[in-house]
């Protein structure tokens, strides 16, 4: 069979049953792609269908508006909260946080170890050391101030006693 429009071309010599076969598979092919297409599609109805299952369109975007505005409002409460915890860290290395204490006699004579001495440390070592000395004529309270650890007066072996405690109370 001769065609025009094949011989136009230039594939008059071509056998028409070849084309045939040709386009035959070419529909095949089609066929398989909308198969799939058609497949997808079912999934993508299916999983649509089980989202908006119970729910309008207006409803759905109400949600979702709920949503956002209640993750803004999470973020907002977040920021201040990092702000607390920065502000309450910072307050935190003033406060005394270690504290050591050692009670003794600081007379053989009286017994029940009424003296004591108290060392308050914040997080940087400063603080100061509280030396109540308790004798039958009465008691005496006096303080030495400890910065980074260290005293500009000699301690004596109750009070270095009490700030070892004191500095070591927060190490693990």
């Amino acid at each position: 069979m001769n065609s025009k429009l094949l011989d136009r071309i230039g594939l008059g010599n071509l056998d028409i049953a070849y084309v045939l076969i040709g386009i035959l598979a070419l529909c095949l092919i089609l066929f398989i792609i909308v198969i799939v297409c058609l497949v997808q599609l079912s999934k993508t109805k299916k999983r649509i269908n089980r989202f908006m299952k119970g729910a309008k369109a207006a409803t759905l975007e109400s949600d979702i508006v709920a949503i956002k505005e209640e993750n803004t409002y999470l973020k907002r409460s977040t920021d201040q909260n990092r702000k607390d915890i920065r502000k309450i860290y910072n307050n935190l290395e003033l406060t005394f946080q270690k504290v050591g204490i050692v009670k003794y006699d600081a007379f053989k004579e009286m017994g029940g170890k009424l003296s004591f001495s108290l060392a308050l440390l914040n997080d940087k070592d400063d603080g100061f050391i509280l030396n109540s000395v308790h004798s039958s004529d009465g008691c005496y309270s006096y303080t030495k101030e400890i910065t980074a650890g260290a005293c500009a007066i000699d301690l004596g072996e109750e009070e270095k006693e009490a700030l070892e405690i004191a500095i070591n109370s927060n190490q693990k």
